[in-house]
C-alpha cells in the first residue's frame, strides 16, 4: 500500500469559525463533528481536523492546496469578496498580487487563526525554474 497523508490537526483559536471559514472559502461540505474535532474533508481523502488551541498560542502553519483553474477562480473570487489580504509570496511582501510559478497561478492568504493558506494551479517542481 502506498503511504498517504490521511489527516492533520489544525489548531485554531475558534475551531468552529475556522472550519466554517475554510469550508465556505473552498466550497466544501460543512464540517463534521468527530470527538473534539471539526473535520473538513478534502477531495483527495485527506481530512483537516480543526481543534481548539486551549491554553496555548497558535503557531502559524502553512497549508498548500492544488486546485484546478476553475477552483482557483472561485476561491480567489471569495477571497476578494471577503476583502481578505492576499500575497504572491509566503513572506507576505507582495500584497495584492498572485504568482505565476510553473505556468500556473498561486496566492497566499491567512485563515482566522493566522495560518498561511496557499492555492496553486500547478504543482511545484523543477526547482529554480520559476
Amino acid at each position: 500500500m502506498a503511504i498517504k497523508l490521511n489527516h492533520t490537526i489544525v489548531h485554531s483559536t475558534d475551531p468552529d469559525a475556522a472550519a466554517q471559514f475554510f469550508a465556505g472559502l473552498f466550497g466544501l461540505p460543512a464540517p463534521k463533528s468527530f470527538g473534539p474535532f471539526l473535520d473538513v474533508e478534502l477531495g483527495n481523502e485527506v481530512t483537516l481536523a480543526f481543534l481548539a488551541a486551549e491554553g496555548m498560542d497558535v503557531q502559524m502553519q502553512h497549508y498548500a492546496f492544488l486546485v484546478s483553474e476553475e477552483e482557483f477562480d472561485a476561491i480567489f473570487a471569495r477571497i476578494q469578496k471577503r476583502k481578505l489580504k492576499y500575497w504572491a509570496d509566503p513572506g507576505m511582501k507582495q500584497e495584492g498580487e498572485i504568482n505565476r510559478h510553473y505556468g500556473g497561478r498561486g496566492v497566499y492568504f491567512q485563515d482566522l487563526s493566522g495560518h498561511l493558506l496557499e492555492i496553486i494551479t500547478k504543482p511545484y517542481g523543477a526547482w529554480g525554474k520559476w
